[in-house]
């Protein structure tokens, strides 16, 4: 991309209208971006509801099988809706279910029982074409197992549907051959099989699965969907943030007072290749709050932490692209020369940094549960911004201001006057 002097002011103004639209958001008809004030705050933070779900009209005590499928229901819920601070515990004695999570964004009244109403009270299981139509329901379906194809050595998800089911069953199979029948759990998809043949015996096998874990995880989900009775909230009430009221408006003082020193020290030792470091990183620091509010990623203490640490590596990128352009200066190299040059001396240790803390988090969201995936998801979003504004937009501002004449002094670039000269 061919880079001319004046798109530095194009950028500036670019980053200027990102950070509005993160603190402000946007609400114009069918355009709608939630801002850093529509982020929803985990427990600890912001603290949240505590509901008792038990079964609605069931004569006799849910077996440890249906309590297990029961808590899947919510789990898969609670995932559909990015709320990662969530506690779910099955209490057996009494066949009931536990629930804390953290209120939902905008919340003003705190009402408990408002706020359970977004989990609902019965989960969907439904078979869909490839248009959405629904062509079964979770009632219909009697079984779900894993087993091992003794053929091919691989687990298999097989499904016994009852005498409704076998006959819509196979109205289905024989309209969608060659295609696949998608099922869902409410609006989450689960998944989609092929369909090879129609299936007239009640009788159906899924293949291809990833491994046993996946399979058993997707046997339960579908016997979650055809549990025989739903479930109802009768006890629910509020629970206090864990890190005490006003902990938040602390958090975010201590968080602006940090960055306003952060950008003087930068602006003050480095000048000009600071100034554009100031601004690379409110571009970061902006996205990244996006990043948390569009999709109401439930952000905790542990998130909290991953933004700062990511935030500390987006200043260590600025620092060191910084340092590498100030030693070729210094050696002698024209001011053009030393740009190109440092920024591109300085990328191996930036990448190399913020690939490792990349894979890290990657790692923590595959195997990470509950609060640790808020931490997960902020670092990871952090490190690949980190890419984006610190090498990428900064190298395009540096390049763009040394083009202009007021800009070509050596000594706005972090040296000496006399290391100048």
């Amino acid at each position: 991309m061919r880079i001319n002097k004046n798109m530095y002011f194009i950028v500036i103004l670019l980053i200027i209208c990102v950070g509005l639209v993160a603190f402000f958001g946007i609400k114009a008809g069918p355009i709608q971006i939630k801002s850093i004030q529509d982020i929803r705050f985990g427990i600890d933070i912001r603290g949240g509801v505590e509901a008792i779900y038990e079964p609605k009209d069931l004569d006799r005590e849910p077996t440890d099988s249906e309590l297990e499928s029961a808590k899947l229901i919510m789990e898969t819920r609670l995932d559909s809706q990015n709320i990662l601070d969530r506690e779910i515990t099955i209490d057996k004695n009494n066949g009931q279910i536990l629930i804390r999570f953290p209120w939902k964004s905008g919340e003003a009244d705190f009402n408990p029982e408002e706020a359970i109403s977004e989990l609902g009270e019965t989960a969907k299981l439904t078979f869909r074409d490839p248009e959405g139509n629904i062509l079964i329901e979770g009632k219909d379906v009697i079984e779900s197992e894993v087993e091992i194809d003794k053929q091919i050595n691989r687990p298999v998800v097989t499904l016994v549907f009852n005498e409704e089911g076998t006959k819509l069953f196979a109205d289905a199979t024989e309209k969608l051959i060659d295609q696949r029948i998608s099922i869902y759990m409410d609006e989450t998809l689960l998944s989609s099989p092929f369909v090879k043949n129609k299936i007239t015996d009640g009788k159906s096998i899924i293949t291809n699965m990833e491994s046993m874990e996946y399979a058993v995880e997707l046997s339960d989900k579908i016997s979650a969907g055809a549990l025989p009775f739903s479930l109802i909230s009768k006890n629910h009430s509020s629970i206090s943030p864990t890190l005490g009221f006003g902990a938040l408006e602390v958090m975010v003082k201590a968080g602006i007072i940090a960055f306003a020193l952060v950008c003087v020290f930068m602006l003050v030792y480095y000048r000009l290749l600071g100034f554009v470091a100031c601004f690379a990183l409110i571009l970061q620091i902006s996205v990244q709050m996006l990043a948390l509010s569009i999709p109401q990623i439930t952000l905790t203490l542990p998130g909290i932490a991953g933004i700062i640490l990511s935030i500390g590596l987006g200043v260590d990128a600025n620092v060191i692209i910084s340092e590498r352009v100030m030693e070729e200066l210094r050696i002698g190299k024209t001011l053009d020369g030393s740009i190109e040059s440092g920024y591109k001396k300085a990328f191996s240790a930036v990448f190399d940094g913020n690939l490792t803390s990349i894979v890290i988090a990657i790692i923590l969201m595959i195997f990470g549960t509950g609060s640790m995936l808020s931490f997960a998801y902020t670092l990871m979003v952090g490190c690949v911004l980190n890419f984006i504004s610190g090498v990428v937009i900064s190298r395009i501002m540096t390049i763009s201001l040394s083009l202009n004449k007021v800009f070509r002094k050596k000594s706005l670039y972090g040296i000496k006057y006399k290391e100048a000269i």
